[in-house]
């Protein structure tokens, strides 16, 4: 009388038949393969962000910037330099509250569209300053562009290759003032290119009113060139030194913290902090060189017969009439005639300014912010552990992982067999 003891389901003469025996070792191969790759995906780095979407924000974030810099920027720069040029006014505008009045009275006379008048001849100077720039790099051994890595002999080449361009541009810069600061209602709105014309004809002095008040343009080549290059000297140690500052502190915190986004490393610590940089270098250049700002946009327009409109009510318009002898002469009749505050006339505008630049760059940040979040590659889910059959399990050579599988569509299964 023979007894058939079972064993998991599996009678004796079954664990032993030939026909089982291979359905065992193909189950068994399929458990140590599928632990195998949950070991690899458990190993396996995060995705990082696509190189296409990396560009797309750092994009998007520059034109951001630039966008808040010249284009919703423009508005103060013109009130900004009515008010620095209005040296009889009663009105200094130390603070953005009291351009508010004023504001409306212009909006209900002139509209919005007298605020960004001369827009189209400051990116006209922008793109000259540019081709100069590689033009003169070009034909001489003056670097166009430098890094904390060159050496000192480098960065003086630099400063001296800006100094030939804005004594260049010298013409450009004064014609642009005046496109920027005339008042609509006094003259006719000019063209794109008008301020290339008026700078031509001022440095040749056709048309050019025969006055003694007018400065030749040659006596303000000098301080245009100071200013300008004192201007990218103080952004540029400016810049450097808040990116040097935000990289080591964000080095330090991704030393400290082993669960930082790489993806997030990529993108916002690589773009945000240029911007940092490049809003706290031109604040502190504008702030410093405000006096300075002032007096050589007095030099600009003395002798055109600018009209402007009047920055004391908003209402109608006042011409200019000045007789400063050059740029020491100008600056010490400032602090006579109107005290050390005439200096910083409009510096309201220019506080409002980089309020709104720094709006911008905020609302601009917490949107690449959410954008980052949601394009953040998801760590796949595991495979549920699976845990071997003991009735499986067997020591046998001839039930080794180093057999072929039984289902042949398992190509990964010998990447894994010959590990």
């Amino acid at each position: 009388m023979g007894t058939n003891v079972t064993y998991d389901s599996f009678s004796m003469s079954e664990r032993y038949s030939p026909k089982d025996s291979s359905r065992r070792n193909q189950l068994d191969d399929e458990i140590r393969y599928r632990q195998y790759l949950e070991a690899e995906q458990s190993n396996k780095p995060v995705p990082s962000q696509p190189d296409q979407f990396q560009k797309a924000a750092g994009f998007a974030i520059g034109l951001s910037s630039v966008f808040a810099e010249q284009i919703l920027s423009h508005p103060c720069k013109v009130i900004r330099r009515q008010c620095q040029v209005h040296h009889n006014g009663e009105w200094y505008h130390l603070t953005p509250f009291t351009l508010i009045q004023v504001l409306i009275n212009r909006y209900r006379h002139q509209g919005m569209g007298t605020l960004w008048k001369g827009l189209g001849s400051v990116f006209v100077v922008s793109g000259f300053v540019m081709i100069s720039d590689t033009v003169i790099s070009e034909i001489t051994p003056l670097p166009k562009e430098v890094s904390r890595h060159s050496s000192i002999k480098k960065n003086l080449q630099n400063v001296l290759l800006k100094g030939l361009t804005f004594a260049l541009a010298t013409p450009l810069f004064a014609s642009s003032l005046i496109e920027t600061i005339q008042s609509d209602i006094a003259s006719e709105r000019p063209g794109v290119f008008d301020c290339i014309k008026e700078a031509a004809t001022r440095i040749m002095g056709w048309g050019m009113p025969q006055t003694t008040r007018l400065l030749p343009i040659w006596k303000l080549v000098l301080p245009t060139a100071i200013f300008r290059v004192t201007q990218y000297v103080i952004c540029s140690v400016a810049q450097y030194t808040v990116v040097s500052s935000i990289r080591s502190d964000q080095l330090e915190a991704g030393e400290s913290s082993e669960t930082s986004s790489s993806m997030s490393q990529t993108l916002y610590d690589e773009y945000f902090p240029d911007l940092i940089g490049t809003f706290s270098g031109a604040i502190i250049a504008d702030i410093a060189l405000y006096p300075l700002e002032t007096v050589l946009n007095r030099l600009y327009i003395q002798g055109t017969r600018t009209i402007i409109d009047n920055m004391d009510t908003g209402f109608g318009v006042i011409p200019i009439n000045t007789g400063y002898e050059g740029f020491i002469n100008c600056f010490q009749s400032i602090v006579i005639e109107e005290g050390l505050q005439g200096l910083y006339r409009g510096f309201g505008a220019l506080l409002l300014q980089y309020a709104i630049h720094a709006a911008i760059l905020r609302m601009a940040r917490i949107l690449f912010v959410k954008l980052t979040e949601s394009y953040r590659p998801k760590q796949r889910p595991s495979l549920p552990p699976i845990s071997p059959n003991p009735a499986l399990s067997t020591s046998d050579s001839k039930y080794s992982p180093y057999r072929p599988p039984t289902n042949p569509n398992s190509p990964s299964y010998y990447q894994y067999r010959d590990k």
